[in-house]
């Protein structure tokens, strides 16, 4: 994920504390912890050959990544689906792959949609697309819509009208990027109202560059965090663990399920950050989850 993206040399004079808590929120979040709230966290893609002798074994093939991957995250942000349309065949595949494991597919929505089509007239593409997606069976997670940098606040009702005909038994999220949709206060809430109407979920991103992005607001009781780390420079640790505190503040007051997805400049740090990332899940929140298993040398 490279928007945001800065220098390692400006990370130092950044301010990452988290924004302060939306007072917003406190009507998405009924006040008091659920019985048996969930964290799931992964990549962006299982298909890391610099993860050989780190996280897979030496002589481990591509074919099966997946399976070595399911054994150390419970997630995985799929954006493999954002590039080519899959067959129904792969994704049971895939599927059949997590079965018996606490493990979900949160897929991407394809870009023929979501950058292509300015989402007119996208509704037979989006069933297609959601019918493969249901081979996935209890394994699926949430679906991402991520519009391009280019999609601004004046064609909203074109994403208004869109999300006002997604399914209502699919967990939905979207993320917007261009600055307009944040520089505007009016249209900013007009974007949450609308998202809370639906029921869909906004991503929340947090990378350097683009600190408007991280804008904390929940307009469903789960949250989908999408972390641009630096290949752990110190901040990727200190920002980690600011997250962690407002996780277990929202899951105190009602969260049901938190998914936070690593992204990284060079993945091969990735799996050092992982298993810090689910170390403090366990430690500040209370909730034991998959850790990255290092291979031993």
């Amino acid at each position: 994920m490279k928007i945001g993206a800065v220098p390692s040399s400006m990370l130092d004079d950044i301010d990452f504390k988290l924004p302060a808590e939306p007072l917003y929120n406190k009507r998405i979040l009924k006040g008091k912890r659920l019985k048996s709230p969930k964290v799931f966290t992964g990549c962006a893609k299982w298909g890391r050959r610099e993860w050989i002798g780190i996280l897979y074994p030496q002589g481990t093939k591509e074919n099966q990544y997946l399976q070595e991957y399911i054994k150390n995250f419970n997630s995985i942000e799929l954006n493999a689906t954002h590039y080519k349309i899959y067959d129904e065949t792969t994704i049971r595949r895939w599927g059949e792959k997590a079965r018996g494991q606490d493990f979900v597919f949160c897929p991407k929505v394809p870009q023929a949609i979501s950058h292509y089509s300015s989402l007119v007239n996208a509704g037979v593409r989006t069933t297609d697309f959601l019918d493969g997606m249901l081979n996935f069976g209890k394994h699926l997670g949430p679906i991402f819509l991520q519009l391009s940098d280019k999609f601004s606040p004046n064609r909203r009702q074109q994403l208004y009208e869109y999300i006002a005909d997604l399914p209502r038994d699919l967990q939905f999220f979207v993320e917007v990027r261009h600055p307009q949709w944040f520089e505007d206060e009016t249209i900013r809430m007009e974007l949450f109202n609308t998202l809370a109407k639906h029921r869909v979920g906004a991503v929340i991103t947090d990378t350097p560059g683009r600190r408007e992005l991280l804008h904390m607001h929940l307009t469903v009781p789960i949250a989908f965090i999408r972390f641009n780390a630096n290949n752990l420079h110190p901040t990727d640790f200190t920002r980690i663990d600011d997250w962690m505190h407002r996780l277990k503040y929202w899951i105190d007051h009602g969260l049901k399920q938190a998914y936070f997805f690593l992204h990284m400049p060079d993945e091969k740090y990735t799996p050092e950050l992982g298993r810090y990332l689910a170390e403090q899940v366990q430690h500040v929140i209370g909730i034991e989850i998959k850790k990255p298993q290092f291979i031993k040398s």
